[in-house]
């Protein structure tokens, strides 16, 4: 018996990471479950950044690893759902509505702000209606932005910075995104002259989520999160990351 456990151990270390994390039938969920491999979209962001930051701990703390992995767009939910990853890094609360596979950590990692960007375009927002005379662009694979500009004309791209670019360059009025994203991307970007107007579009909490097969893990995440929240651990990440990407360029 020792001999058998011996060589699956040795099998394991020789099998890419994403193969041994999603193959529990061989190895025991968990051991399969050491490196949690969870999807997010593109683009490496304030709010990427502080997720990744806060669930990590969150796995730390239960003996376990994180490695995160960028798909463009919906690739990212898809390969989640269809359990290609064990998870999806953090996404608003009823993902499960259109990707019944995942299953909600119920512990908000942060809140999370839409709001529109304009260089030289002003108007009195009044809801995302608002935006219907106007050029928009984003990031592709915000479901929000997605499901709430659905017959407005729009430009949809992999990166804050690229819908930026495209807006300093004549092909958008305006932008729709994460205000911290937005702003770092504009940092990144030497662009001055970008405002923020308010209100918000949304201002909601967002959550980890884990594919079924990993339903056991959903109530130690849980219990974790909620102490890492009576510690302020997600103040303390939050403030650090906002702080580094958002102070002025020497």
């Amino acid at each position: 018996m020792q001999r058998r456990l011996f060589t699956l151990a040795a099998l394991a270390t020789t099998l890419p990471a994403p193969l041994y994390a999603l193959t529990p039938e061989l190895f025991g969920a968990a051991s399969a479950a050491a490196v949690m491999h969870v999807s997010t979209l593109l683009e490496q962001d304030p709010a990427t950044q502080i997720a990744e930051m806060v669930v990590m701990e969150a796995y730390k703390r239960l003996g376990m690893g994180l490695e995160v992995h960028k798909y463009p767009g919906e690739r990212s939910l898809v390969s989640a759902n269809d359990g290609l990853m064990d998870g999806e890094l953090y996404r608003k609360v009823g993902m499960e509505r259109d990707y019944p596979n995942l299953i909600i950590v119920p512990v908000p990692l942060q809140l999370y702000e839409i709001v529109i960007f304009t260089r030289d375009t002003t108007f009195i927002v009044n809801g995302w209606e608002s935006l219907r005379p106007f050029t928009i662009g984003f990031v592709r694979g915000i479901k929000i932005v997605e499901a709430s500009t659905v017959g407005m004309r729009t430009e949809a791209v992999p990166t804050m910075q690229q819908a930026l670019q495209k807006m300093t360059m004549g092909r958008t009025d305006v932008v729709v995104g994460n205000r911290a994203s937005g702003l770092a991307a504009a940092r990144a970007l030497k662009i001055d002259d970008l405002r923020v107007l308010a209100p918000p579009l949304a201002s909601f909490p967002v959550y980890h989520y884990v594919h079924r097969k990993h339903e056991a893990l959903v109530p130690r995440l849980t219990a974790v999160l909620q102490q890492m929240q009576k510690e302020k651990i997600m103040e303390r990440i939050q403030r650090q990351v906002l702080g580094e990407a958002l102070a002025p360029l020497p």
